[in-house]
This record gives C-alpha cells, structure tokens and sequence, in this order.
C-alpha cells in the first residue's frame, strides 16, 4: 500500500473550470452567461455560436474534465492521497455556487482551488477569484457557513505541465514529411487578450509590456523548444503567436493572430509549422475551431504542411503535477518547509494573488487572494 499522504489542513480540492453547452439548445444560454451585462443581443450570440453548432452544439470542455477529474482521482488514490476532488463550472451546469453548496453540505471547510488556466491574466485568474466571491456571496445570503478557500498557484512551468507538451510536439515534427520536418517552425499558441489587460497581468511590479502574461508564455515556449532541440538535434525556429480574438475592432489586442502568422511564414518559404497550443490545458472549442479548422484550413489554402500538437489534458503526469502543487501549498499553509518545483527563469508563482494583481477595469471583489473579504 502507498504511504498515505496528508493534505491538511485542506479537507477537498474544487477543480475549477469555464464550462460549455453540451447540446444545441445549451448554446445561446451558455454564452448568455458568458456575456451577462455586455448588452449583446441574442441575433449576435447565434452568429457566434456557430462555432459551437459546427460540433452539434456540444463543447469537448466538459467531457475532458470528466477525463481530467477521473485521472486526479485515480492519482490521489494511487498515491494515498485522501483528498476528495470536486467540480464545478463559471458558466455552465455543475455551476460554481452549487458546487460549493454541495462542498459545505458534505462539511467541508478548507478548499483548495485548481482553475483550468495555467497563466497570470485577469480573464486568467482574477475573474476565476471573482465568481468565487461571488458563489461565496450567494452562500452568505442563504446563511450557510463559508469555507475558507485559497487557489494553486500559477503551473505554466512545472514539469508536469510541460513534458506533455514537449512529447506533443516532437510527436508532431515525426508525422510531418520528412523533407519538410527538419525546416519546420513552431508557432506556439495562445489566447490573444487586449493588450491593456496583457500589460496590467500579474503583480503590479510585472505590469508593462505584455505583462507576466506575455512573459510566463515566453518562458513557456523557449522551455519546451529547447527540450524538442535535445530529444530531436535540431534547433527549430519559434515565435509566439495568438488566437481567438473576440473583442472590438478599435481595441488593441496580442499580435501576430496564427492565421497571419502562417501567411507570413509561407511567404518567407518556411517548408512546414506545428502549431502548438501552449496556452491551453485541454483540446476544448477554441484549439477545435481555431486551430484544427480555422488555421488549418488556412493553411491548406496556402498549400502549408502544419501539425497541432496535442495539450496536456488528462495526462498522467499533469495529474500528478497538480497532487505536487495540492502538497506543496498544504506544507506552507501548515509552516512546514518546502522547495517549489518550477522550471525556466521566471520561478515559481506566488501562493497568494498580491493586490494589485491582474486588475480588472471595474473593481469587484475577488476570493483567494490578499485583497480577498472572505479571509
């Protein structure tokens, strides 16, 4: 038998996630949810949800944390870890504010948090700790006792996060054409976001340029490109490119978007690309239709080899990178000494969002954090 593990003081881990329809009928209400005080009508919405309806109206989000979920559980089992894993959504059924309901049912009441975003950004990771206040808030009305909750920190460069990307790329290079795979490009790919929320991301003293958003990206890529240059001998050219723009034209957003990108790479002669999705832990609908249909066909017009490489999803090792970070913060929750496993040159991310961190333009208040009123 594996040697028991101790938690404490956490009594239950609450995975954490964004939701999506899992029905054609889900999908306007679902991204009413999404857009709840923007005025956007409901005209727009359908326009928008074509993505989704190309899909027969289903997001693959939820069944891949039904995956991850069942392979958190299998670890913690595995390892003796007695900590129950739960689940619930931003902005779909199992709901946040119900899922914490349930938690406070079953008696729990020191909660850890895993959110599925691995990087520093308002959308990130301060909106994750808002709904939280929120879901608490709701909680506090119905008079129910509030658990005490706290949020992982930041995992873009822990190894289990990152070996399953490398594998995915080097898988990749392999299933290209072997006259082409030794000229190809890595364009690493992440959600684009308004360069004013890039450059306010993370502690106030990591605002400017890009912010920690751009920078822990960065650091992401150089890490996983110098791992494909060890495991393959050669040393691929990369840049970091975006996707998945959804804001007004007029507004600044993260450049180069993949599809101008490949454009680009094509003109200059570049003989393939793996597009590699480094800023997304699962294949959900954003890698489905921006890069699988969108870039691809792009890059099909152009009559351009690509790859998309695999995210980290239920991966074993991802799922045992998130038991080390659950022991991690519960060691210093309980004083005990700890080195942090990080890769890269930024460290390891703070335990606790500091104020100031990933503003959001109309203050609102936000759990888990320094600035958090459910202390």
């Amino acid at each position: 038998m594996p040697d028991v593990l101790d938690a404490t003081p956490y009594d239950a881990l609450l995975l954490l996630s964004f939701g999506g329809p899992e029905g054609p009928d889900d999908v306007v209400p679902f991204l009413e949810n999404v857009t709840r005080g923007r005025g956007i009508p409901k005209e727009r919405l359908k326009e928008v949800g074509q993505h989704y309806f190309l899909f027969g109206g289903v997001s693959p989000i939820n069944d891949q944390n039904r995956a991850f979920l069942d392979a958190l559980r299998k670890d913690f089992a595995d390892h003796g870890l007695d900590l129950p894993v739960y689940w619930g959504n931003r902005n779909w059924a199992p709901y946040l504010t119900d899922t914490l309901r349930e938690m406070v049912a079953d008696g729990r009441r020191r909660v850890l948090v895993l959110a599925t975003s691995a990087y520093a950004s308002y959308s990130g990771c301060r909106q994750y700790r808002e709904n939280l206040a929120d879901s608490l808030a709701a909680l506090e009305a119905e008079g129910l006792d509030l658990p005490k909750v706290d949020k992982l920190r930041h995992y873009f460069n822990h190894p289990g996060f990152l070996e399953p990307m490398i594998d995915g790329v080097v898988a990749s290079l392999a299933d290209l054409p072997e006259d082409v795979r030794d000229g190809a490009h890595l364009a690493f790919s992440t959600h684009s976001i308004p360069l004013a929320a890039a450059d306010s991301s993370g502690p106030a003293e990591d605002h400017g340029d890009g912010g920690a958003y751009v920078k822990e990206h960065l650091d992401v890529a150089r890490l996983v490109a110098d791992a494909v240059r060890e495991r393959t001998g050669v040393d691929h050219p990369w840049q970091l490119v975006y996707q998945s723009r959804s804001g007004a034209p007029h507004i600044p957003w993260l450049e180069p978007d993949i599809c101008d990108h490949l454009e680009e790479r094509h003109a200059a002669g570049v003989p393939a690309v793996v597009m590699a999705p480094i800023g997304f832990v699962s294949d959900h609908m954003e890698v489905l239709y921006d890069l699988d249909t969108e870039a691809t066909a792009k890059a099909a017009e152009l009559g351009l080899p690509v790859r998309r490489s695999a995210t980290v999803g239920a991966d074993p090792r991802f799922a045992a990178a998130i038991r080390e970070l659950v022991l991690e913060r519960a060691a210093v929750e309980s004083g005990r000494q700890v080195t942090p496993c990080a890769l890269g040159a930024l460290g390891a991310s703070h335990n606790l969002c500091p104020v100031g961190c990933c503003p959001a333009r109309a203050p609102r208040p936000a759990a888990a954090g320094a600035d958090s009123p459910y202390a």
